[in-house]
């Protein structure tokens, strides 16, 4: 099948064609600044998809796409699995739209806009926490009143849901352990980033929470903090719920102690001298410390330690910060092959070291378009 993935962000629209039969990517693009009536950009998310589909014209070969499978980030409680999307299932993702705000209601608006071009196509919603649909209560239930939690939904839900799980199975193929029988702490570092305690191949834990804001020091993001702060803040006066709603989400992380949220210049910086680089590299190689120790725990012993995403696969002198601290673990890392270079799914880690470590490069269009081909197959 060519199953053409799409990703909808509220000015944003990043797309690729995948042939999962081949396993191989034909083409890919981004579409920005959706709605700037500057420029020439597209007005709205249907005429991003038109430009889309004039950039896909020649890529293709004559073949048609065959199917659409769209990112979606927030599942709520219902979603715990990939779904063929009709009119009901994409008001329901509207419906969700408080509990990501930034997100769902740009991913139904790219849903939309694929319906009105092609009505007849199917489509298909891969949503970023249904991998965590499978924590245990205890690890997903916050200590506040229950109502909170009945009436307005307010628990753990887990992200980058999508890229935990197609990790894992790598991870578990690479060290030749059955997934249903394969422990981890997955490490997702991007700009947003994210742990997983991973046991028998499914999530039990993980650190992002309500919202992505919670967990670990990401590129704008605070991660854990007491809450008090906030409420402390407002009391006084001095800010507003939505002053600090945007500070600790898009000024605070390595922007917030560095003024920079860019790994490669927050490590560059820190090599030169830069105080304040260097604080954010150690508050936040120590956050990740503890998460990793406390999953380790979680899961009975982890068969491995994983790093993915951008930073994740891309920083060894970050990764190299991490594993230092974790000498409790008997975690040892092969300096050459942390440094070196690959695409690959790799071992980073020395034959002594008692958890393997390992840099696993994720791809969540493979993970979705393989998920929407296995639903619209038949």
């Amino acid at each position: 099948m060519l199953v053409l993935v799409i990703n909808s962000g509220s000015s944003s629209l990043k797309y690729q064609v995948r042939d999962t039969a081949a396993g191989s990517r034909l083409a890919n693009g981004l579409v920005e600044r959706i709605g700037d009536a500057s420029g020439g950009h597209p007005a709205d998310h249907g005429e991003a998809i038109e430009q889309v589909l004039a950039e896909l014209e020649g890529a293709l070969g004559g073949r048609s796409i065959d199917a659409v499978g769209h990112r979606v980030v927030h599942g709520g409680e219902r979603f715990g699995a990939p779904v063929l999307i009709d009119n009901e299932i994409v008001r329901a993702i509207e419906r969700l739209a408080p509990l990501a705000p930034l997100h769902n209601p740009a991913n139904a608006l790219g849903i939309r806009a694929v319906t009105a071009k092609w009505p007849r196509i199917p489509q298909v919603a891969v949503f970023d926490t249904a991998f965590h649909r499978t924590m245990p209560e205890h690890a997903w239930r916050y200590a506040i009143p229950d109502a909170l939690y009945t009436e307005h939904g307010v628990r753990r839900y887990g992200f980058h849901g999508t890229s935990h799980d197609y990790v894992t199975g790598l991870a578990a193929e690479l060290l030749g352990i059955e997934r249903s029988r394969f422990n981890a702490v997955v490490a997702h570092l991007g700009n947003g980033a994210s742990v997983t305690a991973v046991r028998g191949g499914a999530s039990v834990d993980t650190s992002m929470g309500y919202t992505p804001l919670e967990g670990l020091v990401m590129g704008t993001r605070s991660g854990d903090l007491d809450p008090s702060i906030v409420t402390q803040l407002i009391v006084r006066g001095e800010y507003t719920a939505g002053d600090l709603d945007r500070i600790l989400n898009q000024d605070s992380g390595l922007k917030g102690l560095s003024g920079n949220n860019d790994m490669r210049s927050v490590v560059e910086a820190a090599a030169e001298g830069d105080d304040g680089a260097e604080l954010a590299l150690a508050v936040a190689a120590y956050r990740l410390q503890k998460y990793i120790g406390g999953y380790h725990v979680a899961v009975g012993g982890a068969h491995a330690l994983v790093f993915t995403a951008g930073i994740g696969e891309n920083s060894w002198p970050f990764r190299e910060r991490v594993v230092e601290g974790l000498g409790a673990l008997g975690v040892e890392l092969d300096r050459y092959a942390n440094v070196r270079r690959s695409g690959a799914p790799r071992v980073i880690s020395t034959p002594e070291s008692a958890i393997p470590v390992l840099v696993v490069p994720t791809d969540e269009e493979a993970q979705i378009a393989a998920a929407t081909a296995a639903l619209c197959g038949g």
